[in-house]
């Protein structure tokens, strides 16, 4: 499956964007997927994560109550909606697919370009 992340940009801190990753193929509804981060100087960590049927989420504990992860699976699409950003949220984020059941959170298979979000203070 191929990736496409976008939505990205630079944000004043309380702000929103919502980010969205559209994947390609018919297979696209089978995999779980996940929004990852890398800020510079640290390793990738994973934001949030969604199950093949989007009945299951998972949200990294910085983000809780702020990130919404959602999946339009007829519209091959996940969204990552971002509220209440903060400048320790910039980061260059990027989407990925997995093929395994449940939400994984590292190891995944197929991945997107990167996009990247600023906030400002």
């Amino acid at each position: 499956v191929q990736l496409q992340a976008s939505g990205g940009g630079l944000v004043q801190a309380g702000g929103s964007l919502r980010l969205s990753c559209a994947g390609s193929g018919r297979t696209f509804s089978t995999y779980a997927m996940g929004w990852f981060r890398q800020a510079p100087g640290k390793e990738r960590d994973v934001v949030a994560a969604i199950s093949w049927s989007g009945t299951s989420t998972y949200y990294a504990d910085s983000v809780k109550g702020r990130f919404t992860i959602s999946r339009d699976n007829a519209k091959n699409t996940v969204y990552l909606q971002m509220n209440s950003l903060k400048p320790e949220d910039t980061a260059v984020y990027y989407c990925a697919a997995d093929g395994r059941r449940g939400i994984p959170l590292k190891g995944y298979d197929y991945w997107g370009q990167g996009t990247q979000v600023t906030v400002s203070s």
